[in-house]
């Protein structure tokens, strides 16, 4: 993969940091943010700007240039991506390795004194200008807000921002009505004594409504903001598409309704204005709620003495747990997904020895697979599909200048997911198509005893899922081994494939504490650089267990995997295994045959049906 060259784009750049068209004076640095206005982990085409300007295209990562130099950090996911996609205008900045230093501690060892840093205001969240601008100012420099975005203005053909019709979602897909979770999130509002709630986030504002757009590639989110006064709604929302009549019916845009559900329609751009105004009007004790992650001229919108910041909102909290009618809709997605990938995996086995398989031809396989299947609506992200070196790569996208053939001779890893109307899927299988070497089924083996730690964990109410990281970990730790990327994330249900608040990560404490009804992924992996990637991911379900005792009467949690896709059992090292372990094994796959074979056998998929009942067949230790 060739880099992007950067060395034009950013001579343009640093013309425009001097120049005083868009700052009142120049500026000696300036701060290129991965997010969008909505700090959205996955953005649209013309939110790309730290893609444009650097040629690093992953989903997480921050540009700093300054007059000289040009540096880039990310996490441990993408450290062998950006080093590729990048030319040699820029420095890589491995987060999390000890001598990284930090982008303000960077900033402040390379800036002339009494230096300037700019950032669009509107793409910086709120507590990350709060922590750069104190250390910023510390060091005799200032942050500025730089209200028209630098790279807009030399990006000559950037996309137009997507204005894509509307879906609703009726009750049988959200088990609440919008009104009903306006109602709940009032109630909140009393609770901390705040008059107006600003939501910023996507698919916040996507599952109040419950509408879904697809204004972003496999998020089924739109662009929107959303007010809520104690008896007001405002909607703020760009085109023609509060004209659509299914849309005017769904939102009861024009029924007769009490004033505090009757929704007002602004235009997307005029959010800042409203909220301005909003606050004139406020008397002394009167609060704004908002998330602390909201953009930095939101926030700023809003008086301080008037500021209600928590790190996430009542909404956030209210969408991870999720309803009955949400979770069955998970089920049911996760279902079809499975009777897609047996059928891809016994595709596989059977074309991959032609050597006819590329890592692009069996993606486009698997959403082929999946597209057959009822209510499917789009891939959940761009489908990771990864054979051999490039298995090392964990978020590695395949593209024709490093498609791969699959052979029988290297491992194949497969993270993939789907958005169903009724839910949200996200798995990760490692598989070999010929004979594992001892080492490749040893490594397997370890990251399998972490993934089975996670899910059979019992732990009590209130805990973080950060705690459960170590459990993913301890048997790779045990011989010396690790990965470079957190253990699971939330997941949306027909939203965003990563959600907060909740997660199992080492990078977060800041994370909720797990609660029945949760939804999050339990996704270990094993990584060798330049030789192969292991990960085996499920989306498992918080549900209360049943334990011996009930210490302090807190109750306890564990975990149901919903995914049900057999793991290869040729991978793993049987001797390894505990006697519990093998239980796990066993136990997974035979309700991976129940469940899924009469999926399988009601949709006559028979050829598949005898894969599954082949990669089921349980396992047993040698004594």
């Amino acid at each position: 993969m060739s880099p992007k060259i950067t060395t034009e784009l950013l001579r343009q750049l640093r013309q425009v940091m001097k120049s005083s068209r868009y700052a009142a004076e120049p500026i000696q640095a300036y701060i290129v943010p991965s997010g969008d206005a909505h700090q959205s982990e996955y953005i649209a085409p013309c939110d790309c700007r730290r893609a444009f300007i650097s040629g690093f295209d992953g989903s997480a990562g921050t540009a700093i240039i300054t007059e000289q130099k040009a540096a880039m950090w990310t996490d441990g996911r993408y450290f062998l991506q950006a080093a590729q996609q990048m030319d040699s205008n820029w420095t890589l900045m491995k987060m999390g390795l000890k001598d990284t230093p930090t982008q303000e501690d960077w900033l402040v060892s390379v800036l002339p004194e009494g230096s300037k840093v700019g950032v669009d205001p509107f793409i910086i969240p709120a507590d990350q200008w709060k922590r750069m601008s104190k250390a910023l100012k510390s060091a005799g420099h200032v942050l500025v807000p730089v209200k028209e975005n630098l790279i807009d203005a030399i990006w000559m053909d950037r996309p137009q921002r997507p204005c894509k019709p509307l879906m609703t979602l009726d009750l049988s897909y959200t088990g609440i009505g919008w009104k009903e979770k306006i109602a709940a999130l009032r109630a909140k509002m009393v609770e901390r004594k705040v008059l107006w709630l600003v939501l910023t986030a996507l698919d916040e504002v996507s599952w109040l409504f419950n509408l879904r757009g697809s204004d972003v590639e496999y998020n089924p989110v739109f662009f929107a903001y959303a007010v809520i006064g104690t008896d007001t709604i405002r909607l703020f929302i760009s085109g023609d598409r509060m004209a659509d009549p299914s849309t005017r019916e769904h939102l009861l845009l024009d029924s007769s309704l009490e004033a505090e559900f009757k929704i007002q329609v602004e235009p997307y751009e005029s959010v800042l204005t409203e909220l301005q105004a909003i606050c004139v009007g406020l008397s002394p004790k009167e609060k704004v709620w908002l998330s602390d992650k909201a953009s930095y001229a939101l926030t700023e919108a809003i008086p301080k003495a008037h500021r209600y910041l928590t790190p996430y909102t009542p909404i956030c909290i209210a969408k991870a747990v999720k309803n009955a009618a949400e979770t069955e809709g998970m089920r049911r997605a996760h279902i079809k997904d499975a009777v897609a990938l047996c059928e891809l995996f016994n595709w596989l086995e059977k074309e991959v020895p032609k050597g006819s398989v590329t890592e692009i031809s069996a993606a486009d396989k698997a959403e082929e697979f999946r597209s057959q299947q009822n209510d499917f609506v789009d891939l959940s992200f761009a489908t990771i599909s990864s054979t051999g070196p490039n298995g090392a790569i964990i978020h590695y996208k395949p593209v024709p200048e490093t498609n791969r053939a699959l052979s029988g001779n290297e491992i194949y890893l497969l993270d993939s997911g789907a958005q169903y109307k009724d839910g949200t899927t996200d798995v990760t299988r490692t598989m070999h198509f010929g004979t594992p070497s001892a080492y490749e089924k040893e490594c397997f083996t370890y990251v399998l005893k972490g993934h089975i730690a996670v899910s059979a964990a019992i732990f009590p109410n209130g805990t973080k899922g950060h705690l459960l990281d170590s459990f993913a970990r301890s048997a790779l730790w045990d011989c010396g081994l690790d990965y470079l990327h957190g253990t699971g994330h939330g997941v949306g249900c027909f939203l965003n494939v990563h959600e907060g608040p909740c997660g199992i990560s080492y990078k977060t404490f800041a994370d909720e504490p797990l609660e029945a009804g949760m939804i999050v992924s339990d996704e270990p992996g094993y990584y060798e650089d330049e030789s192969f990637g292991i990960r085996i991911e499920n989306v498992v379900l918080v549900i209360p267990a049943k334990t011996k005792y009930n210490f302090s009467n807190r109750g306890s949690l564990t975990f149901e995997p919903l995914t049900l896709v057999p793991i290869q059992t040729k991978m793993i090292s049987i001797p390894l295994l505990t006697q519990k372990e093998c239980d796990w094994v066993n136990d997974y796959h035979r309700k991976c045959r129940e469940v899924i074979g009469a999926e399988l056998k009601s949709q006559g998929r028979y050829e598949a049906l005898q894969w599954l009942i082949r990669e089921t067949e349980p396992i047993t230790k040698m004594h």
